[in-house]
Order: structure tokens, then sequence, then C-alpha cells
């Protein structure tokens, strides 16, 4: 999503200014070329050495500097750009904004760019300081301007010693919110369900009975989702990927063994547009989980493990999908791939299976990467090349999720 984009990055005059340089390496791995503006306060917290050399660009922080590369560099650089994001943004360049003031170098590429290229605000500063209904006030107007994304501010330990509302977003979170801020908003308004991870059936109070997923994939088309402006529910089984979740929009629902799983989503369904059912949930379960741990006793060599059927929740929200919904799937196969996943969308009722295979190199449990074939009920199938998952979710909602109904 980043490769080739332009990104420039606003710095102003607060401590949380030290995380950019790794939002800014972070960014050019993703293959972004980076630009910089700053306040000169801004450069107390962080050298311009540094910001250009991770930048691999000059940095752009005096209005009148001789060694800039343009005389109106406030206007070059949003030209340039394909987004902005001011990280930290400062109570006092808050309230610059706010109110159209423009007097430094970072002030004046705010005035330029904020009417015509989508912008990300990462607001940092004390507690009391964010309290104060004045910022209060910025915040209110600048979140009303189209194309501007405003970030909550985290809360935890703050520069001062105390602790409250006011920390900046970590580098992974500002970079996801500048992905939003690129995405077209094709899922605004509507509402999806996804299932992530693997679940977990208890034998006893120290084991359990699992898969080897780890959620990246499902994360991956929440966050896809979130990104394109859809309200998403995430139920997690047991995930060993971060979920990144700067807008808010994305309500995370625990849910480790297969029947809480069920539960979960047979619960929300019914308010929900689509479903996309991407978790590793058990077939079978322990009959009789063991209160205490399970001892083996002296001279044994087997023990018998009585496990029963798991209710199905592909079927059940298939059995329960009203004309106004879709539902799609996922097949992990073995063996007879299509025939088996063809198999499984028409006996749960879905609209899309989405099909990879543990003998594609690549791909499956645990991987950053995925390969995947799209089988719809209408018989067509796309084939998808190996890609970062991220990459695969955004192509499986341009497929399937972006439209009012199946494409």
């Amino acid at each position: 999503m980043l490769q080739g984009k332009h990104i420039l990055v606003g710095i102003s005059g607060g401590i949380a200014a030290y995380k950019i340089p790794e939002l800014i390496r972070s960014l050019t791995k993703a293959g972004a070329e980076v630009k910089v503006t700053t306040t000169q306060n801004a450069l107390q917290f962080v050298t311009e050495l540094t910001l250009q050399t991770v930048s691999g660009n000059r940095v752009y922080s005096d209005v009148f500097a001789a060694i800039n590369d343009h005389s109106t560099e406030h206007i070059s650089l949003p030209d340039w750009c394909d987004a902005m994001i001011v990280a930290p943004a400062t109570a006092n360049v808050l309230a610059k904004m706010a109110n159209g003031i423009a007097d430094d170098a970072l002030t004046t590429t705010i005035c330029s760019c904020v009417a015509r290229k989508p912008m990300v605000i990462a607001p940092a500063m004390n507690d009391k300081m964010w309290e104060n209904p004045a910022v209060q006030n910025a915040i209110r107007t600048i979140r009303g301007w189209e194309n501007v994304t405003v970030l909550e501010p985290a809360e935890g330990p703050l520069a001062c010693g105390t602790s409250g509302k006011g920390r900046m977003p970590e580098a992974d979170e500002l970079e996801e919110a500048v992905k939003y801020a690129l995405t077209p908003k094709t899922m605004c308004g509507r509402h999806v369900l996804i299932t992530a991870g693997g679940t977990q059936e208890k034998i006893d109070p120290v084991r359990f009975v699992s898969n080897y997923s780890t959620g990246k994939m499902g994360i991956a088309l929440a966050e896809a989702c979130a990104q394109r402006g859809a309200e998403v529910t995430l139920v997690c089984g047991h995930v060993s990927a971060p979920v990144h979740n700067p807008l808010g929009l994305i309500h995370r629902v625990d849910a480790l063994s297969a029947q809480e799983m069920y539960k979960a989503c047979t619960a929300v369904w019914p308010a929900h547009d689509t479903a996309i059912l991407c978790a590793a949930v058990a077939d079978f379960t322990p009959a009789e989980p063991a209160d205490e741990k399970i001892k083996k006793a002296p001279g044994q060599e087997t023990m018998n493990l009585k496990m029963v059927l798991t209710q199905d929740i592909a079927r059940a929200l298939g059995e329960s999908k009203r004309p106004d919904q879709q539902l799609i799937g996922f097949a992990l196969e073995t063996q007879n791939e299509k025939e088996n996943a063809l198999c499984k969308l028409e006996r749960k009722h879905m609209d899309a299976i989405v099909l990879n295979s543990l003998r594609d190199h690549g791909a499956g449990f645990g991987t950053d990467t995925n390969r995947v074939t799209i089988l719809k009920d209408n018989g067509q199938s796309i084939e998808l090349p190996l890609q970062s998952k991220a990459t695969i979710a955004h192509q499986i909602i341009a497929h399937l999720c972006a439209t009012e109904r199946l494409i």
C-alpha cells in the first residue's frame, strides 16, 4: 500500500518527537519516500541530521533557509506528497491549525496542505494541557475538516512523571493511520464480523488441543476493512500478532474455545453486513475436560481422550443469513483442495470461500505471506499469487466486500 507513495512527516516540539525516526524508517522500509518538515523547537528533541539520515531527504525547518530546494517549500511539499502526518502535534500547533496561523516551516506547510491532501494528526502533550478547553475546541474544529484524521492520545506514563491521557501512539500505530488516510473509504457504514486465530479446547487446567494458527490473516483482514472505513468486530481465538487499531474501528472480542467463539459470533451476526470466518476453529473438543491436572498412573503407556463435535459456526451463520448479508469462509486443505473447499462452500451456504493449501510454500499457518484462491458461489475462481497477508487481505476485500453485494 505504501510502495511508491510520497509521505510528508511534520514534527512539532514535543518529547514524543523521539519516536519519529522509527516511523520514518518503517515508512521507507514499506516502500514510501519520506520528506520531513519541523518547527525549530522540534529540533531540540530530534536532530536534523538524524531525520535527514533516516529519510534520505533534506529537512525543511526554516522558511527562509538559503539551502531550501524551492523558495516556497510550504507549497512544493504539499504538491509533492500523497499524504501528510503531523506527529507529535503539540497544543501550540493544534491551536495554530484551528485558527489558520502559519508562522513557521511546519504551520505554513500544514496551512497549504490541509485542504488538498489526506492528513493525520497525532496530538501529544501533558494530560492537563490535553484537557484545556481551548485545546479541545481546536480538536473539535480540526476533526470537522474533510480529509483530516485526528488520532486519540493514549493513556499511560507521561514525560512529567505522572500518568494520564496525552501519549502519542507508537510508530506502528502511526503507520497504520497513514495507511488509513491513503485508503479509499469504500466500506463506510459497513459492519464486518471477522474471526481470527486458533481455538484452544481444554483437556484439563494445564493442557489443551489446538492448532498452528497465529491469527495473522484474520487480523490483516480486520485492519484492511477498518482502513476502508468499516466498523469491525474481531472475534479472536489464540493470536500471536498485534492488532493495530489507531482509529478505534476494530472492536475485539476474545473467545478462546470453539464454544465461546460460536456464542460470540452468533450473538452479533444479525447486526453485521458481512462475516469473514478466518479462524482455525477446532472440529472436535474433549467430551469431559478434567477439573484437575490429569496424572499418569504407574505403568501407564496410553491415554484415551474422548472428543465430541463442536458447534459449526459457519453453518449456523449460513443458515441464518439474510439476503442482505454475505458470508465468506476460509479453507486450509492438504488434499483434494478445490473439491473440499467447494463442498464446504455449498454445505454451509457461503457466498465465497478463500482456499489455501499447506502444499504452497510460504502460505498457511504462521507465515507473513499467503497464496490463495477465491472461489465464489457463482462458479468464478480468482487466483492470487504469493504476497504479504496485508496485500492479500486488501485484494480479498476488493473482490468480495467493497460493494453492496459480491462482485
